[in-house]
């Protein structure tokens, strides 16, 4: 079995549990808007929140000027509330196997394309987070996955190789960016499919169900 000195977690959809449709429909409803449309124009700039290249005053005009709307005050406050809450729900298995990763001795990282305004939200209302060894977060590095830069980041916080590191990533393009620099990745779906396919071949403690 391989050896490892590190393993990095995504956090959506890893450390934590997916986004809902049930979650966007609440904001569209709060927006005015259809479902569909809703999600269209919050993934548009997405990319952008995450890097820090807009703040959230930015970023939320973006979503309501594209919608053809002008969300006030009100409704921009549930929206955020609505959408830092779709993010809080943890992988309870995943977070388990973190810690359990941990108690080897090995270091356990959270590499993240996240906004500011939900990083504060989780770093203030997740305590388990601050149980990591280290936190890479693009908002913080004004980076995103796929780019080389964030995983070098996390790699060198946790004092660790490419080679010494597992990367578990929901996105087959983040998956492809780390093994790019040389780390060991998997893309994640499920606990069930991460402890199968991780089973045997790294030392590792096994993912319990």
């Amino acid at each position: 079995m391989i050896p490892l000195k590190a393993v990095i977690f995504d956090y959506g959809n890893v450390l934590s549990r997916p986004q809902t449709a049930g979650d966007m429909a609440a904001m569209a409803r709060v927006a005015g808007l259809a479902a569909a449309e809703m999600h269209r124009r919050y993934w548009q700039f997405r990319a952008a929140y995450d890097r820090g290249d807009l703040d959230e005053a930015s970023y939320w005009s973006a979503v309501s000027r594209a919608a053809g709307r002008d969300f006030s005050a009100g409704q921009l406050r549930e929206i955020i509330r609505l959408d830092n809450e779709s993010w809080s729900r943890p992988d309870r298995v995943m977070v388990r196997w973190a810690a359990a990763v941990r108690a080897t001795g090995m270091r356990a990282g959270v590499l993240s394309n996240m906004p500011a305004t939900l990083c504060r939200h989780l770093t203030a209302n997740v305590a388990w987070l601050g149980d990591f060894d280290q936190h890479t977060y693009s908002c913080d590095v004004r980076m995103v996955k796929p780019e080389a830069g964030i995983y070098e980041h996390a790699l060198e916080g946790l004092g660790a190789a490419a080679d010494e590191a597992l990367f578990l990533d929901d996105r087959e393009e983040n998956v492809e960016g780390a093994r790019r620099v040389g780390l060991h990745v998997l893309l994640f779906r499920s606990p069930a499919q991460a402890r199968d396919e991780l089973d045997g071949r790294y030392a590792i403690p096994r993912i319990e169900l």
